[in-house]
């Protein structure tokens, strides 16, 4: 199994195509598929099943996933040891995060860092926390600050960095009032992110766990800073991290209501993989996110209150 051979067996399982995935690590379709062919040969399995639908792979295939993801960062973790224990290494760190987090808490920091450490690239990636946790396993990404949801994976580390409120919030002109309770918010409507973003986890667990159920989505976005906008335009309520609101609350676009019982809040962390050696660049990274990357001050939000 060398390194190439693997790297083409991931494409296939992520695109769960052949032309797709052929593309990815640009290969002509005879050339991946002869590739898999010999994989298959020497494991003595086939490791996916085709059909007009596309490819998906069989059980031997996904007991191979972990191992070629395990694999492949051991690979790249020994090449990226030995160049810095020659002295040729790379300064430079990848970090991946939500749009939220890297607008209203990364920016201030990063900066800071990059006057104390010129000489360290830094590279900068906006996904979905389910696009984060899949490049911090391909190593496409060093770091990723996401929101806690609690699971575990003992090949990454995790440093909590601080809890983020989320809060409640309503347009201006909705003529929206504190709710009495959770109850009364459950016929409601909500807009709030798409089922799998980590935003939308936090909105269903703050009413599965309280056994309420949970209000109507009447609009889905992508983004926290769409729904502010939506919410402040009139379309239903929102629950977002509070650091998402501070220039729409400053405008007066939106208003924070009290929310009915202990407020619902995040543990934002940072997520990296464990090596027997860290990347030069990366402990610097960690020691100042250690030092520099405090929480906010309850007044940085600015919300204006409602009730």
């Amino acid at each position: 199994m060398n390194p190439r051979q693997l790297k083409s067996f991931l494409a296939v399982i992520r695109h769960e195509n052949l032309t797709r995935a052929a593309a990815e690590v640009n290969l002509a379709q005879s050339s991946l598929s002869d590739q898999i062919q010999a994989l298959e040969e020497e494991l003595g399995a086939e490791l996916f099943l085709r059909s007009r639908q596309g490819v998906v792979p069989k059980p031997a295939g996904a007991v191979l996933k972990t191992y070629a993801e395990e694999i492949l960062a051991l690979n790249d973790e020994a090449k990226a040891a030995v160049i810095a224990a020659a002295g040729n290494a790379e300064q430079s760190i990848t970090l991946g995060t939500l749009e939220t987090i890297a607008a209203e808490r990364l920016a201030p920091w990063l900066s800071l860092f990059r006057k104390k450490n010129p000489d360290v690239g830094l590279k900068l990636k906006v996904g979905g926390s389910g696009e984060l946790l899949a490049q911090l396993q391909q190593g496409s990404i060093d770091i990723a600050f996401t929101f806690n949801r609690g699971q575990q994976d003992e090949r990454f580390l995790t440093r909590r960095i601080c809890s983020e409120p989320l809060v409640l919030i309503a347009g201006r002109d909705f003529q929206a009032r504190p709710p009495p309770s959770l109850a009364a918010l459950s016929t409601a409507p909500f807009v709030a992110t798409e089922t799998g973003c980590v935003y939308r986890h936090l909105f269903d667990a703050a009413f599965a766990e309280a056994h309420v159920a949970a209000p109507p989505i009447v609009t889905e976005a992508d983004s926290i800073a769409t729904i502010v906008r939506l919410v402040a335009s009139g379309t239903g309520y929102g629950l977002v991290p509070g650091l998402a609101v501070g220039p729409a609350a400053t405008r007066g676009d939106v208003i924070e209501l009290s929310w009915p019982g202990n407020p619902p809040s995040a543990s934002l962390v940072m997520m990296w993989r464990r090596r027997r050696v860290q990347p030069p660049a990366l402990s610097l990274l960690l020691q100042s996110a250690s030092e520099e990357l405090s929480p906010l001050r309850p007044g940085d939000a600015r919300l204006r209150h409602a009730g």
